[in-house]
């Protein structure tokens, strides 16, 4: 059987308003990497000044206001220079963000699985929620 160390990883780009995160946004990732869905592959913080100037911050290993606790990504730097400088082009002045590198870990099992079956994942494309839900408002609305 394959044995794959890392399913598929997911790049996202979650924005702040002002120049740091809150606390519960912190949380709220901390809680989903631990309950086991996702595993966290990345993790960069940027701030983007008013005059556009792009600042990467680090995170605190001491428990300070730009830490996840004891959650350490696994993969740092599988955000490439390239992959910061296009998404930091996206940041409004002002505000900042964070490039989170998700690993679904039931991706990783579903190709795993597909590859001992001798299949394999040809292309996976992801419909956002905000889409899926709207489209599924018109639908309940047709069938009333």
């Amino acid at each position: 059987m394959n044995d794959f160390r890392f399913g598929p990883a997911e790049f996202y780009l979650v924005g702040f308003e002002g120049d740091r995160p809150d606390p519960a946004t912190f949380r709220a990732l901390t809680d989903l990497i631990s309950s086991g869905v996702v595993r966290l592959l990345d993790f960069v913080v940027l701030t983007k000044s008013e005059q556009g100037d792009i600042e990467i911050l680090e995170l605190d290993s001491d428990g300070g206001p730009l830490s996840l606790g004891d959650i350490t990504p696994i993969a740092s730097g599988i955000a490439g220079e390239e992959d910061v400088d296009a998404l930091a082009e996206l940041i409004p002045p002002g505000q900042s963000a964070a490039i989170v590198v998700l690993e679904l870990s039931f991706a990783r099992e579903l190709a795993q699985k597909l590859a001992a079956a001798g299949g394999q994942v040809l292309r996976s494309e992801r419909v956002p929620a905000p889409v899926v839900n709207a489209m599924m408002d018109i639908l309940d609305q047709e069938g009333e």
